[in-house]
């Protein structure tokens, strides 16, 4: 099995390959590949192609509905990356509040004065601050990363107002017991001394702080984007600084408009960017490829359903990725009616417009089964294990 990394993978994720996988630089005959930020949209997607891993979250780099088309199953690596990210929202917002860059820059400027330490007696007012204890924050989304800010600024003394009306049972169980959850944005908007963002870009979320959101907000709040860019309107965010609505812009995505604007402190998107995120990004990708690719088991993919599986323990596993269509449903149960008394187990999946279908049979697969697979419009891969 022939593995291409796009970008630099940690070595300590790929060493996680087993013997029968093979690294190679040629990507067009790799049948596995490992990415992080390389731009795959125009990229040509070979027959022998059978999935991708982002060593990450964000997979815009991704296209992932050519992918599925292609029956090539698109994983990413959610939360592995979430406790340096939490690390630098919690730095991000201490530095908003101490207007440490503002002193940095200061003792900077004046490192050739023999006398500084004097001179800092004078200068040192204008870059105070505020403390954070006892101050509230709002967390907007409140999953692997979101999930891990609320509770670190809880630790810390903060009031936590937490948004997230997708938050799943096993997510809320994680958080800090004093953590508010207050699913209408309305009501928190005033309260916060801080907003931290913690939600995918999606329609519905594109630009969601706007001109409207901070009409709502307390006059000298910090926001915090540590998810995307496009979450806050360039130029109602502007207009909100020179208001001094928003007192400080905190981000790790600094397009061209927000870096060339006051009071934003940016970073060159650092957030996933520690060695241990690193390591633990390829180390899930690459666990999730073999899975993937040893049992047909789909962990965290971003474009076909999640299916947990069982080793495999009969003759043989069918993997079938097809459109989400009925009639193809129809048409692989007619395939397989022939042996139905040799089918040991069965899964189908869903996920928007492609399905996953895996059947285990404790005898050989006939070659007339396989081919009639393929001949399914609306199949995109037939697989056996």
């Amino acid at each position: 099995m022939k593995v291409s990394c796009l970008n630099k993978i940690s070595p300590l994720g790929l060493n996680n390959f087993t013997s029968k996988y093979e690294m190679t630089d040629v990507t067009e005959t790799a049948e596995l590949i490992l990415v992080r930020s390389f731009n795959m949209l125009e990229q040509p997607i070979s027959d022998s192609l059978l999935a991708v891993a982002r060593a990450g979250a964000g997979v815009n780099n991704i296209p992932l509905d050519k992918m599925a088309d292609a029956g090539v199953v698109v994983f990413n690596t959610p939360g592995a990356n979430s406790n340096g990210v939490k690390e630098l929202v919690i730095a991000g917002m201490l530095m908003s509040a101490r207007d440490l860059v503002g002193g940095i820059d200061w003792v900077r400027n004046n490192k050739q004065d023999k006398d500084i330490l004097k001179s800092i007696e004078k200068a040192k007012s204008a870059f105070g601050g505020t403390e954070i204890l006892g101050k509230t924050i709002l967390v907007i989304g409140l999953g692997a990363i979101g999930g891990k800010v609320a509770n670190a600024a809880s630790d810390l003394g903060l009031k936590v107002i937490g948004y997230d009306p997708y938050l799943s049972d096993e997510a809320r169980a994680l958080l800090n017991h004093d953590i508010e959850i207050n699913n209408v944005l309305e009501e928190s908007y005033p309260l916060a001394d801080y907003i931290s963002l913690h939600l995918p870009l999606l329609d519905s979320t594109k630009e969601m702080i706007n001109k409207s959101v901070f009409e709502q907000l307390k006059p000298g709040v910090v926001l915090l984007n540590f998810a995307r860019d496009l979450l806050v309107h360039n130029e109602d965010l502007k207009t909100a600084i020179d208001n001094k609505i928003v007192k400080k812009y905190v981000t790790d995505f600094p397009n061209h408009f927000v870096a060339n604007l006051e009071n934003v402190i940016a970073f060159p998107h650092l957030g996933a960017s520690t060695e241990e995120s690193e390591d633990n990004c390829a180390i899930m990708a690459v666990k999730q490829l073999m899975a993937y690719v040893d049992k047909g088991e789909i962990i965290n993919s971003v474009n076909y359903p999640n299916v947990k599986l069982d080793n495999l323990t009969d003759k043989a596993r069918i993997i079938v990725l097809a459109k989400n269509q009925p009639s193809i449903a129809r048409e692989i149960e007619k395939l397989f009616a022939s042996l139905e008394n040799h089918i040991t187990h069965k899964v189908s999946k869903v996920k928007g417009n492609y399905a996953y279908y895996a059947i285990d049979l404790n005898v050989d697969v006939p070659n007339t089964l396989v081919e009639g697979l393929g001949n399914i419009e609306g199949i995109n891969r037939v697989r056996v294990i």
